[in-house]
């Protein structure tokens, strides 16, 4: 028998095939930004991505040098787009815009996409739902 906690826990996860999110890429370069459309007939609240740490181009297996951490969005309406604002960390501090690495979760038709944005959210009912969007090059 699940404790209530468990129960909690497998509740709150969203279903797999359920996609409330779709997400695009805005711009080139260190204009890139990530735009998230909520697919739902429902408000959204509480937004939140994942930090994605980055492989290190440089040096296979180092450990990452790169990071990018996304805002909360308060809150994003039924079938509305929100561009998600973002900042690169470099070894701990934040990068200038000409070395913002935005780019490089956009899919490449044909390549693997090696990182996953984890979201979360709280929908109408103050549920807590995540959704995994696999991206990158």
């Amino acid at each position: 028998m699940l404790s209530q906690i468990e129960n909690k826990i497998m509740s709150s996860s969203f279903s797999k095939t359920a996609t409330p999110f779709t997400l695009s890429f805005i711009g080139d370069g260190s204009a890139t930004r990530l735009e998230l459309m909520n697919e739902t007939d429902g408000p959204l609240k509480c937004v939140e991505i994942l930090t994605v740490f980055l492989k290190d181009e440089e040096t296979s297996g180092a450990p990452s040098r790169a990071h990018l951490r996304f805002e909360t969005v308060k809150f994003i309406q039924a079938r509305e787009k929100a561009v998600i604002p973002h900042k690169t960390l470099i070894d701990g501090k934040m990068a200038d815009p000409t070395n913002d690495q935005l780019e490089r979760l956009k899919v490449i038709a044909g390549t693997p996409k090696p990182y996953v944005l984890d979201i979360s959210w709280e929908d109408a009912e103050g549920k807590s739902r995540f959704q995994r969007i696999a991206v990158g090059h």
